[in-house]
């Protein structure tokens, strides 16, 4: 036998032998924060994304145009932050936005290497329109996890600071 097929046969038993078994993968299954808090997400996302339909928003594009809803044009980077994403995902997200006259970007008077977001008149409207789906939705959601709601997003917020 080759030497470098006896080393490959050998690695392959070694894998075996090293293998996590499937205990673990339960123990995972049951007990991963982060499994459960995606899980999670994904479906909280998806009834905001079916309620939000209507007007023509997603679950993550009223979040982004809510974190524009300020007295002062924020930075990329202070939304990037808020919103928890790197400013390369951020910037994408901002474009059909922007291609749909809801918000519009603008370099910074004062830096001129930042950029500012500013909500239009149209992206106005529009969050007017869809925060009292987003209201009624969030009350719905809120009824399902009571009385626990105040401690979990107590919960999850400290996770944003880790």
């Amino acid at each position: 036998m080759s030497t470098a097929r006896s080393a490959r046969q050998k690695g392959a038993r070694g894998q075996a032998d090293t293998a996590l078994p499937y205990s673990a993968t339960i123990e995972i299954r049951d007990a991963c924060l982060c499994l459960h808090v995606q899980r999670a997400a994904r479906a909280l996302a998806r009834r905001f994304d079916d309620a939000l339909r209507p007007v023509g928003l997603t679950s993550g594009q009223f979040s982004l145009l809510t974190s524009l809803n300020r007295p002062e044009p924020p930075t990329i980077g202070s939304v990037a932050h808020l919103l928890a994403m790197d400013r390369t995902t951020l910037t994408a997200n901002l474009k059909p936005l922007e291609r749909r006259g809801l918000l519009t970007t603008s370099i910074d008077a004062e830096d001129k290497r930042s950029r500012r977001l500013s909500i239009t008149d149209a992206g106005r409207a529009l969050l007017a329109k869809a925060y009292p789906i987003w209201k009624a939705t969030h009350a719905d959601i809120d009824f399902l996890v009571a009385p626990g709601g105040d401690s979990l997003r107590k919960a999850l917020i400290s996770l944003t600071s880790c």
